[in-house]
């Protein structure tokens, strides 16, 4: 794939990204419109900072629920 680099920033295009997440492109639309995920719409190509998307992954991250805490 191809890695492009803006001003230090990786961005990934819509198609890379819905194929990494193994979600599909619908899903990334959702997303988008729910302004769960920030993007860049150039020429009808939606573009993501890979920095948002993993701030993205990050808030979503939900730790293994340890039960030997309970004891």
């Amino acid at each position: 794939s191809i890695k492009r680099t803006f001003n230090g920033e990786r961005f990934i295009s819509d198609s890379e990204l819905s194929r990494v997440l193994r979600i599909s492109r619908r899903t990334l639309q959702d997303y988008r419109s729910a302004g769960i995920l920030p993007y860049y719409l150039i020429s009808g190509k939606a573009l993501y900072k890979e920095s948002d998307v993993r701030q993205m992954l990050e808030k979503a991250y939900r730790p293994l629920f340890d039960n030997r805490n309970l004891v």
